[in-house]
């Protein structure tokens, strides 16, 4: 009986090894931490929040949430001052898009932590959706900038 026990242990663990060492070294591996964060904990941050819209120059124009500063991939090197000048290291920075399926957010926000060296880099679930779908205000800017 423990023969068999320990060959159906030894039959399950096989597999297992490749699949932890995938996990661990595959360069596309998920995140074991997820970036997100639903927007009742963003906004229970207060003033130690900075948000970053990284929706294309139109959309910002259209409409944002009060105070976020833009940065997209597109304008990244025009836009990341902005973002600097508006960043402390007590606060957090809040990434938003479009939507529950857009990754943008992502994208800008990995760029922030790899490339600015910012740690509290977060994602807006659901993105700007979900800001609309709470009827918060939204700053609206001619210009396309604040």
């Amino acid at each position: 009986m423990r023969r068999a026990l320990r060959q159906i242990i030894a039959i399950l663990a096989l597999p297992l090894l490749p699949a932890v060492a995938t996990g661990l070294l595959h360069p596309r591996k998920p995140s074991w931490q997820s970036d997100e964060v639903t927007l009742a904990a963003a906004t229970a941050w207060g003033s130690d929040l900075l948000w970053v819209d990284a929706r294309p120059d139109a959309d910002y124009a259209k409409g944002h949430i009060p105070g976020a500063i833009q940065l997209n991939e597109d304008r990244w090197d025009d836009l990341m001052d902005g973002v600097l000048d508006h960043f402390t290291t007590s606060r957090k920075i809040v990434v938003y898009c479009s939507s529950l399926s857009c990754q943008t957010s992502h994208d800008v926000a990995r760029r922030l932590r790899e490339e600015a060296q910012i740690s509290n880099v977060f994602v807006l679930r659901g993105g700007w959706e979900a800001w609309t779908a709470e009827r918060r205000p939204i700053e609206t800017s001619p210009t396309g900038t604040q």
